[in-house]
């Protein structure tokens, strides 16, 4: 399959990269592998772009790392897209957040209205509403941290770049 779009990503750090790993493998553990795209590191998807605009959207992720501090993502909630596809785990909305999701210089990924979350499984409604208990017996609300930006085209997933947050925003 051909590469079809771009992803901005906003990487957790890496000591909360393991504990919302610890959720992920749970479903995992009971059997719920899922369809989302193997190999990521936890995240949240702050834009998507065509991939004719790959150099603008280097330069865009270069931008904000150096704009942005890292920031804070308080995950207290569990949801499930309309669908019944898509179960995640989602932040707080902050102010931090929306600065940063607004600093990519669109409103949408995948052609949605943004919405911060984290994916924990992609599959079929029946299958969701099945591990949705199995995720709700390990999720305990977490404060987490943004510390890096992540690009990446898709499918197959190639990586772009990575970089740090280290500014002052």
């Amino acid at each position: 399959m051909a590469e079809q779009f771009l992803t901005l990503m906003a990487d957790y750090c890496e000591e909360d990269q393991a504990r919302i790993l610890q959720w992920y493998n749970a479903l995992q553990a009971a059997g719920f592998t899922g369809q989302q795209t193997p190999g990521l590191p936890m995240h949240i998807s702050l834009a998507t772009f065509p991939l004719d605009k790959e150099a603008e959207a280097v330069e865009l992720t270069r931008r904000i790392a150096a704009e942005f501090a890292p920031v804070q993502a308080d995950l207290r909630h569990v949801g499930i897209f309309p669908g019944g596809k898509v179960l995640f785990a989602a932040p707080d909305m902050s102010p931090a957040l929306v600065k940063l999701q607004q600093a990519c210089e669109v409103s949408a990924v995948n052609g949605y209205p943004w919405t911060p979350h984290t994916t924990m499984l992609i599959d079929e409604p029946e299958v969701i509403g099945r591990a949705l208990p199995v995720l709700m017996k390990h999720f305990v609300p977490i404060r987490a941290k943004i510390d890096r930006l992540h690009l990446c085209a898709f499918w197959p997933t190639r990586e772009i770049m990575r970089l740090e947050l280290t500014g002052k925003k």
